[in-house]
Protein backbone atom coordinates (compact mmCIF):
# COMPACT_ATOMS: atom_id res chain seq x y z
CA UNK A 1 0.00 0.00 0.00
CA UNK A 2 1.14 3.55 -0.79
CA UNK A 3 0.32 4.64 2.50
CA UNK A 4 2.90 2.96 4.40
CA UNK A 5 6.44 4.59 4.27
CA UNK A 6 9.13 3.21 1.81
CA UNK A 7 13.01 2.87 3.30
CA UNK A 8 13.78 6.39 2.07
CA UNK A 9 10.69 7.74 4.00
CA UNK A 10 11.98 5.56 7.20
CA UNK A 11 15.38 6.87 7.03
CA UNK A 12 14.46 10.72 7.02
CA UNK A 13 12.09 9.61 10.26
CA UNK A 14 15.41 7.88 11.80
CA UNK A 15 17.20 10.45 11.23
CA UNK A 16 14.54 13.03 12.80
CA UNK A 17 14.05 11.12 15.56
CA UNK A 18 17.70 10.96 16.21
CA UNK A 19 18.09 14.61 16.57
CA UNK A 20 15.89 14.91 19.06
CA UNK A 21 17.01 12.85 21.53
CA UNK A 22 14.04 9.86 20.07
CA UNK A 23 15.53 6.25 20.30
CA UNK A 24 15.19 4.61 16.91
CA UNK A 25 15.03 0.70 16.39
CA UNK A 26 17.18 -1.80 14.09
CA UNK A 27 16.74 -4.92 13.41
CA UNK A 28 18.97 -7.81 11.54
CA UNK A 29 17.88 -10.99 9.03
CA UNK A 30 18.66 -13.17 12.11
CA UNK A 31 16.67 -11.84 14.76
CA UNK A 32 18.91 -9.80 16.35
CA UNK A 33 17.50 -6.13 17.57
CA UNK A 34 19.02 -3.05 19.37
CA UNK A 35 17.43 -0.08 20.70
CA UNK A 36 20.15 3.12 19.49
CA UNK A 37 19.83 6.75 20.72
CA UNK A 38 22.47 9.55 19.25
CA UNK A 39 24.68 9.98 22.36
CA UNK A 40 24.74 13.71 21.87
CA UNK A 41 20.87 14.56 22.35
CA UNK A 42 20.26 11.49 24.83
CA UNK A 43 18.87 12.84 28.04
CA UNK A 44 19.61 11.54 31.81
CA UNK A 45 16.05 9.74 31.88
CA UNK A 46 16.45 7.68 28.74
CA UNK A 47 19.93 6.81 29.43
CA UNK A 48 18.53 5.11 33.06
CA UNK A 49 15.75 3.09 31.06
CA UNK A 50 18.69 1.90 28.59
CA UNK A 51 20.57 0.43 31.38
CA UNK A 52 17.08 -1.04 32.79
CA UNK A 53 16.85 -3.00 29.03
CA UNK A 54 20.23 -4.52 29.51
CA UNK A 55 24.34 -3.52 29.26
CA UNK A 56 24.09 -0.32 26.27
CA UNK A 57 27.43 0.44 24.83
CA UNK A 58 28.48 3.94 22.97
CA UNK A 59 28.95 3.12 19.35
CA UNK A 60 31.91 5.75 17.96
CA UNK A 61 33.70 5.77 14.43
CA UNK A 62 37.32 4.17 14.39
CA UNK A 63 38.48 8.10 14.14
CA UNK A 64 36.87 9.02 17.41
CA UNK A 65 38.01 5.52 18.99
CA UNK A 66 42.18 6.41 17.92
CA UNK A 67 41.83 9.84 20.19
CA UNK A 68 40.62 8.21 23.13
CA UNK A 69 43.07 5.14 23.05
CA UNK A 70 40.22 2.70 22.57
CA UNK A 71 40.86 -0.35 20.73
CA UNK A 72 38.35 -0.61 17.80
CA UNK A 73 38.01 -4.02 17.68
CA UNK A 74 35.51 -4.12 14.64
CA UNK A 75 37.52 -1.62 12.60
CA UNK A 76 35.93 1.01 11.44
CA UNK A 77 34.11 1.88 14.83
CA UNK A 78 34.46 1.07 18.61
CA UNK A 79 31.37 -0.81 20.64
CA UNK A 80 32.47 1.05 24.07
CA UNK A 81 31.17 -0.26 27.71
CA UNK A 82 29.49 2.02 30.02
CA UNK A 83 30.45 1.27 33.41
CA UNK A 84 27.13 0.90 36.09
CA UNK A 85 27.64 4.16 37.54
CA UNK A 86 28.29 6.38 34.48
CA UNK A 87 26.11 9.27 33.93
CA UNK A 88 25.40 11.69 30.85
CA UNK A 89 28.21 13.56 31.52
CA UNK A 90 30.66 10.28 30.75
CA UNK A 91 28.11 8.98 27.87
CA UNK A 92 28.45 12.51 26.43
CA UNK A 93 32.07 12.59 27.44
CA UNK A 94 33.14 9.76 25.19
CA UNK A 95 30.83 11.00 21.87
CA UNK A 96 32.05 14.71 22.23
CA UNK A 97 35.60 15.84 22.31
CA UNK A 98 35.60 19.31 23.97
CA UNK A 99 36.60 18.22 27.00
CA UNK A 100 39.24 16.25 26.00
CA UNK A 101 41.65 18.42 26.60
CA UNK A 102 40.64 19.45 30.19
CA UNK A 103 39.65 15.59 31.36
CA UNK A 104 42.24 13.50 29.07
CA UNK A 105 42.28 10.47 30.83
CA UNK A 106 38.62 9.33 30.22
CA UNK A 107 39.67 5.16 30.20
CA UNK A 108 40.76 2.86 30.28
CA UNK A 109 37.88 2.38 28.30
CA UNK A 110 36.45 -1.22 27.59
CA UNK A 111 35.51 -2.30 24.13
CA UNK A 112 33.36 -4.89 23.03
CA UNK A 113 35.14 -6.96 20.64
CA UNK A 114 32.70 -10.22 20.39
CA UNK A 115 29.14 -10.24 18.57
CA UNK A 116 27.70 -8.16 15.61
CA UNK A 117 28.52 -4.64 15.15
CA UNK A 118 26.17 -4.06 11.56
CA UNK A 119 23.65 -2.10 13.83
CA UNK A 120 26.32 -0.50 15.73
CA UNK A 121 27.41 0.83 12.14
CA UNK A 122 23.91 1.72 10.99
CA UNK A 123 23.28 3.88 14.30
CA UNK A 124 26.45 5.57 13.75
CA UNK A 125 26.01 6.65 9.67
CA UNK A 126 22.08 8.07 10.59
CA UNK A 127 23.75 9.88 13.21
CA UNK A 128 26.24 11.32 10.50
CA UNK A 129 23.75 11.88 8.25
CA UNK A 130 21.48 13.63 10.75
CA UNK A 131 24.67 16.19 11.26
CA UNK A 132 24.82 14.91 14.79
CA UNK A 133 27.59 13.07 16.80
CA UNK A 134 28.73 9.73 14.92
CA UNK A 135 27.80 8.34 18.43
CA UNK A 136 25.12 6.18 19.58
CA UNK A 137 24.42 4.62 22.70
CA UNK A 138 23.00 1.19 21.84
CA UNK A 139 21.32 -1.90 23.93
CA UNK A 140 19.85 -5.07 22.82
CA UNK A 141 16.43 -5.64 22.79
CA UNK A 142 14.11 -8.30 22.10
CA UNK A 143 11.80 -8.95 19.40
CA UNK A 144 12.50 -5.27 18.10
CA UNK A 145 9.27 -4.90 15.80
CA UNK A 146 7.03 -5.73 18.40
CA UNK A 147 9.31 -3.31 21.10
CA UNK A 148 8.76 -0.66 17.99
CA UNK A 149 4.86 -1.19 17.72
CA UNK A 150 4.25 -1.35 21.63
CA UNK A 151 7.09 1.90 21.86
CA UNK A 152 5.83 4.11 19.00
CA UNK A 153 9.48 3.81 17.64
CA UNK A 154 10.86 3.80 14.20
CA UNK A 155 12.17 0.23 13.04
CA UNK A 156 14.74 0.17 10.66
CA UNK A 157 15.17 -3.01 9.14
CA UNK A 158 19.28 -4.10 8.14
CA UNK A 159 18.25 -5.83 4.89
CA UNK A 160 16.62 -3.15 3.68
CA UNK A 161 18.75 -0.06 4.45
CA UNK A 162 22.21 -1.42 4.06
CA UNK A 163 22.00 -0.54 0.09
CA UNK A 164 21.08 2.41 0.66
CA UNK A 165 23.48 3.65 3.29
CA UNK A 166 26.15 4.46 0.52
CA UNK A 167 23.75 5.92 -1.75
CA UNK A 168 22.89 9.35 -2.68
CA UNK A 169 18.90 10.71 -2.41
CA UNK A 170 17.89 11.12 -5.84
CA UNK A 171 17.43 15.14 -6.59
CA UNK A 172 14.46 16.70 -8.72
CA UNK A 173 14.37 20.53 -9.75
CA UNK A 174 11.64 21.88 -7.74
CA UNK A 175 11.30 25.63 -9.22
CA UNK A 176 13.83 27.80 -11.59
CA UNK A 177 12.79 31.61 -11.89
CA UNK A 178 14.80 34.85 -13.24
CA UNK A 179 17.67 36.02 -10.98
CA UNK A 180 19.35 39.11 -11.05
CA UNK A 181 22.77 39.71 -9.58
CA UNK A 182 25.27 42.08 -9.05
CA UNK A 183 27.42 40.51 -10.89
CA UNK A 184 24.72 39.45 -14.12
CA UNK A 185 21.67 40.76 -14.42
CA UNK A 186 20.77 37.52 -16.72
CA UNK A 187 20.44 35.08 -13.68
CA UNK A 188 18.49 31.97 -12.70
CA UNK A 189 17.89 29.78 -9.51
CA UNK A 190 17.66 26.76 -9.67
CA UNK A 191 16.17 24.73 -6.62
CA UNK A 192 16.64 20.84 -6.48
CA UNK A 193 15.19 18.81 -3.56
CA UNK A 194 16.66 15.61 -2.48
CA UNK A 195 13.69 12.61 -2.06
CA UNK A 196 15.29 11.86 1.57
CA UNK A 197 13.97 14.87 2.87
CA UNK A 198 17.37 16.16 2.93
CA UNK A 199 18.84 20.09 2.70
CA UNK A 200 18.04 21.29 -1.02
CA UNK A 201 20.72 21.90 -3.17
CA UNK A 202 20.60 24.90 -5.82
CA UNK A 203 22.49 25.97 -8.83
CA UNK A 204 23.08 29.26 -10.16
CA UNK A 205 22.91 29.77 -13.58
CA UNK A 206 24.69 33.11 -15.19
CA UNK A 207 23.47 33.94 -18.88
CA UNK A 208 22.54 31.29 -21.11
CA UNK A 209 25.31 28.81 -21.07
CA UNK A 210 25.69 26.65 -24.17
CA UNK A 211 24.91 22.92 -23.69
CA UNK A 212 27.17 21.57 -26.43
CA UNK A 213 30.35 23.72 -24.58
CA UNK A 214 32.04 22.96 -21.71
CA UNK A 215 30.92 25.38 -19.06
CA UNK A 216 32.43 27.78 -16.64
CA UNK A 217 31.45 25.77 -13.33
CA UNK A 218 32.00 25.83 -9.91
CA UNK A 219 30.81 23.27 -7.00
CA UNK A 220 30.68 25.48 -4.07
CA UNK A 221 30.04 23.98 -0.15
CA UNK A 222 27.44 25.94 1.60
CA UNK A 223 29.33 27.93 4.49
CA UNK A 224 27.27 30.05 6.94
CA UNK A 225 30.15 32.12 8.33
CA UNK A 226 32.53 32.12 5.07
CA UNK A 227 29.87 32.83 3.25
CA UNK A 228 27.17 35.15 4.84
CA UNK A 229 30.00 36.44 7.92
CA UNK A 230 32.52 37.40 6.25
CA UNK A 231 34.89 34.78 8.50
CA UNK A 232 38.21 35.37 8.01
CA UNK A 233 39.17 31.64 9.13
CA UNK A 234 38.47 30.41 5.78
CA UNK A 235 38.86 31.60 2.09
CA UNK A 236 35.37 30.07 1.42
CA UNK A 237 33.25 33.76 1.21
CA UNK A 238 35.92 34.91 -1.39
CA UNK A 239 35.68 31.59 -3.56
CA UNK A 240 31.99 32.53 -4.25
CA UNK A 241 32.60 35.65 -4.82
CA UNK A 242 35.26 35.56 -7.09
CA UNK A 243 33.57 32.85 -8.76
CA UNK A 244 30.27 34.47 -9.47
CA UNK A 245 32.62 37.57 -10.11
CA UNK A 246 34.31 35.40 -13.12
CA UNK A 247 31.29 33.95 -14.58
CA UNK A 248 29.72 37.20 -14.70
CA UNK A 249 32.64 38.80 -17.20
CA UNK A 250 32.31 35.85 -18.94
CA UNK A 251 29.03 36.24 -19.65
CA UNK A 252 27.98 32.56 -18.52
CA UNK A 253 28.23 29.64 -15.78
CA UNK A 254 27.20 27.23 -13.54
CA UNK A 255 27.41 27.62 -9.27
CA UNK A 256 26.30 24.88 -7.45
CA UNK A 257 25.41 25.43 -4.31
CA UNK A 258 25.51 22.82 -2.44
CA UNK A 259 24.32 22.66 1.36
CA UNK A 260 26.92 20.18 2.73
CA UNK A 261 28.16 22.49 5.31
CA UNK A 262 31.65 22.11 7.43
CA UNK A 263 32.77 19.51 4.54
CA UNK A 264 29.39 17.87 5.23
CA UNK A 265 29.51 17.66 9.00
CA UNK A 266 27.00 20.30 9.59
CA UNK A 267 27.07 23.55 11.47
CA UNK A 268 26.74 22.70 15.07
CA UNK A 269 29.93 20.09 14.31
CA UNK A 270 32.14 22.75 12.50
CA UNK A 271 32.34 25.23 15.45
CA UNK A 272 32.99 22.22 17.82
CA UNK A 273 35.93 21.56 14.85
CA UNK A 274 36.89 25.35 15.47
CA UNK A 275 36.68 24.74 19.19
CA UNK A 276 39.26 22.26 18.49
CA UNK A 277 41.72 24.45 16.53
CA UNK A 278 41.66 26.94 19.29
CA UNK A 279 43.26 24.89 21.33
CA UNK A 280 45.77 23.86 18.33
CA UNK A 281 44.82 21.33 16.77
CA UNK A 282 44.43 21.69 12.60
CA UNK A 283 41.36 21.03 10.51
CA UNK A 284 41.86 17.50 9.47
CA UNK A 285 42.73 16.36 13.13
CA UNK A 286 39.79 18.11 14.71
CA UNK A 287 37.41 16.27 12.56
CA UNK A 288 39.02 13.48 13.33
CA UNK A 289 38.53 13.93 17.15
CA UNK A 290 34.97 14.67 16.47
CA UNK A 291 35.20 11.10 14.79
CA UNK A 292 34.32 12.61 11.49
CA UNK A 293 36.65 11.77 8.32
CA UNK A 294 38.57 14.64 6.43
CA UNK A 295 35.78 15.04 4.25
CA UNK A 296 32.46 13.72 4.51
CA UNK A 297 31.43 15.81 1.60
CA UNK A 298 29.82 13.99 -1.48
CA UNK A 299 30.24 15.56 -4.82
CA UNK A 300 28.23 13.31 -6.36
CA UNK A 301 25.44 15.75 -6.11
CA UNK A 302 27.03 18.06 -8.43
CA UNK A 303 27.46 15.92 -10.99
CA UNK A 304 23.68 15.37 -10.60
CA UNK A 305 23.00 18.52 -10.95
CA UNK A 306 24.76 19.75 -14.18
CA UNK A 307 23.30 16.48 -15.58
CA UNK A 308 19.70 17.83 -15.18
CA UNK A 309 20.49 21.05 -16.16
CA UNK A 310 22.23 19.29 -19.42
CA UNK A 311 25.69 19.78 -19.45
CA UNK A 312 28.30 16.93 -19.85
CA UNK A 313 31.56 19.16 -19.63
CA UNK A 314 32.92 21.96 -17.57
CA UNK A 315 35.75 24.05 -16.83
CA UNK A 316 35.99 23.66 -13.22
CA UNK A 317 36.54 26.34 -10.58
CA UNK A 318 38.77 24.64 -8.06
CA UNK A 319 42.00 23.78 -6.36
CA UNK A 320 40.96 20.68 -4.94
CA UNK A 321 41.62 17.52 -7.43
CA UNK A 322 38.90 15.59 -5.63
CA UNK A 323 36.42 17.59 -7.08
CA UNK A 324 37.96 16.45 -10.14
CA UNK A 325 37.98 13.20 -10.08
CA UNK A 326 34.74 12.87 -8.62
CA UNK A 327 33.22 14.96 -12.12
CA UNK A 328 35.34 12.43 -14.18
CA UNK A 329 34.24 9.06 -12.67
CA UNK A 330 30.37 10.40 -12.60
CA UNK A 331 30.28 11.22 -16.11
CA UNK A 332 31.23 15.03 -16.49
CA UNK A 333 34.18 15.87 -18.39
CA UNK A 334 36.63 18.23 -16.77
CA UNK A 335 38.20 20.10 -20.08
CA UNK A 336 40.06 22.34 -17.59
CA UNK A 337 40.83 23.10 -14.25
CA UNK A 338 40.49 27.00 -13.76
CA UNK A 339 41.83 27.64 -10.18
CA UNK A 340 40.24 29.54 -7.75
CA UNK A 341 43.50 31.03 -5.08
CA UNK A 342 41.45 33.69 -3.83
CA UNK A 343 41.04 34.76 0.45
CA UNK A 344 43.96 34.37 1.76
CA UNK A 345 44.52 36.31 5.36
CA UNK A 346 46.49 35.74 8.40
CA UNK A 347 43.81 33.99 10.38
CA UNK A 348 43.55 31.10 7.83
CA UNK A 349 46.84 30.46 6.37
CA UNK A 350 47.47 27.45 8.34
CA UNK A 351 44.07 25.91 7.54
CA UNK A 352 44.91 26.75 3.63
CA UNK A 353 48.44 24.91 4.25
CA UNK A 354 46.78 21.75 6.04
CA UNK A 355 43.72 21.34 3.30
CA UNK A 356 47.24 21.69 0.55
CA UNK A 357 49.19 19.13 2.80
CA UNK A 358 46.71 16.69 4.22
CA UNK A 359 43.58 17.00 1.29
CA UNK A 360 45.99 17.74 -1.71
CA UNK A 361 44.29 21.25 -2.48
CA UNK A 362 46.40 22.81 -5.31
CA UNK A 363 47.24 25.96 -3.32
Amino acid sequence: MSLIPDITELLARARADLRMGVPVVLTDDSGFSVLAISAETLNPQRLADLKKLGDPVVAITGRRAETLKARAYDGDLARVSIPADADITWVQAVADPSDDLNAPMKGPLMTERHGNANLHRIAIALAKSARILPAAVVVPVEDGRAFAVSHGLTCIDHTRVAPHLADRSALHEVVAARLPMEVSEAGRLHVFRPEDGGEEHYAVEIGRPDRDKPVLARLHSACFTGDLMGSLKCDCGPQLRGALAQMGAEGAGVLLYLNQEGRGIGLANKMRAYFLQDQGFDTVEANHRLGFEDDERDFRLGSDILKSLGFNSVRLLTNNPAKISMMERTGIAVTERVPLKVGETAHNRGYLATKAAKSGHLL
